[in-house]
């Protein structure tokens, strides 16, 4: 600095210094609190947490075992229907088949119907993004900057809605269940709507903002592969219909691996089935739609009861299980070990105190 000219020592000395401030907080001088380990405390945390987990695991998988479920491949069943669809030319052909199947038991409670697919991948990175979240937020968006490509407009320019490989292979197979008893058959009712989740039937979906549905999609075109245009997916019910149409929405919400189910009706507690299910022989009549024998898929029908735990999912369970197994085993380790060295530090004091 003896060299350093006085205008260069007034510039170094306006320069910022890059030291910390003199505070408590910069200089780490605040108050700490440092765990002093002992046994006891080390060997109580083991235990208590093995005796949470356990016990918490146990109450899932006894909760998740009292869950009445049945399950059926109807893929293999309706095998000349399979052949069928096999043909794309076929798609305006119906075709119908039937699966019978007997409860032994009541199924008392909320009953839930879903589907099953197996080696369908709707975890494949250019389906996911497939898609147009503007457009299913009902906003009038160019889909040719989208995602959705190859599925964003015909050869004449004509706009899909929805976009995307996502919405174009919706699952459109429509399954019904029939109760027989005293040589009668009784139709069980099924609700469609009600199965999606609230944020998204709320917030995510919405139509456009128009007089009514179909002059709200006038200029657009159904996908590909969909047999009838969004406005039209629930005949039954205008509410259901659009964006926000239930069963499209279930299907939007992709899946994280290849076999998966999803929601697709609930049964209307009313008249006989008031309580449930009761006990007796059913059939399942589907109108055979969706292909799955190019991708050397199974298709399913699963119904299912549900208690606070959830539904049948046992990997809650078990994992809490493990854990508290884990927890309670390394807790009689440390123990085995610490008597070992106690004991081993005894032998050498009284070696030493006899040596003295």
């Amino acid at each position: 600095r003896r060299n350093m000219s006085p205008k260069r020592d007034q510039e170094a000395q306006a320069r910022p210094s890059r030291c910390p401030d003199n505070s408590a907080f910069k200089q780490q001088r605040l108050p700490a609190w440092k765990p002093q380990l002992s046994l006891a405390s080390v060997l109580s945390s083991f235990f208590l947490i093995g005796a949470a987990c356990l016990a918490v695991g146990i109450s899932l998988i006894l909760s998740t075992n009292s869950v009445r479920e049945i399950q059926i491949n109807y893929s293999d069943k309706c095998s000349d229907c399979s052949k069928l669809r096999e043909n794309s030319s076929n798609w305006n052909k119906e075709c119908y088949c039937s699966a019978d199947f007997t409860l032994k038991e009541d199924m008392l409670g909320d009953v839930f119907m879903y589907y099953g697919l197996q080696n369908f991948y709707q975890n494949h990175r250019r389906y996911v993004i497939s898609r147009s979240d503007l457009q299913l937020l009902g906003r009038d968006v160019n889909v040719q900057n989208s995602y959705c490509a190859p599925f964003t407009a015909y050869h004449n320019g004509t706009p899909m809605a929805p976009c995307g490989a996502i919405a174009n292979s919706i699952f459109n197979d429509t399954i019904d269940l029939f109760y027989n008893v005293n040589s009668s058959v009784t139709q069980v009712p099924l609700l469609k709507t009600g199965n999606s989740w609230w944020t998204d039937k709320n917030v995510k979906f919405r139509n456009p903002v128009a007089h009514n549905l179909s002059s709200a999609f006038a200029g657009t075109a159904r996908p590909p592969y969909w047999q009838k245009p969004v406005y039209m997916l629930d005949e039954e019910d205008e509410r259901n219909n659009g964006y926000i149409n239930d069963e499209l929405i279930v299907w939007m919400r992709v899946s994280a691996f290849s076999t998966f189910r999803k929601l697709y009706r609930r049964v209307s507690r009313t008249r006989r089935f008031a309580d449930g299910l009761p006990a007796g022989n059913y059939t399942f009549r589907f109108a055979y739609n969706f292909p799955v024998s190019k991708f050397k898929g199974k298709k399913y029908v699963i119904l299912s009861t549900v208690v606070w735990s959830g539904g049948s999912n046992p990997f809650l369970g078990i994992a809490y299980t493990v854990c508290g197994t884990a927890a309670t085993l390394t807790g009689f380790v440390i123990t085995a070990i610490h008597l070992a060295l106690r004991k081993k530090k005894t032998y050498f004091q009284k070696r030493g105190d006899s040596l003295a």
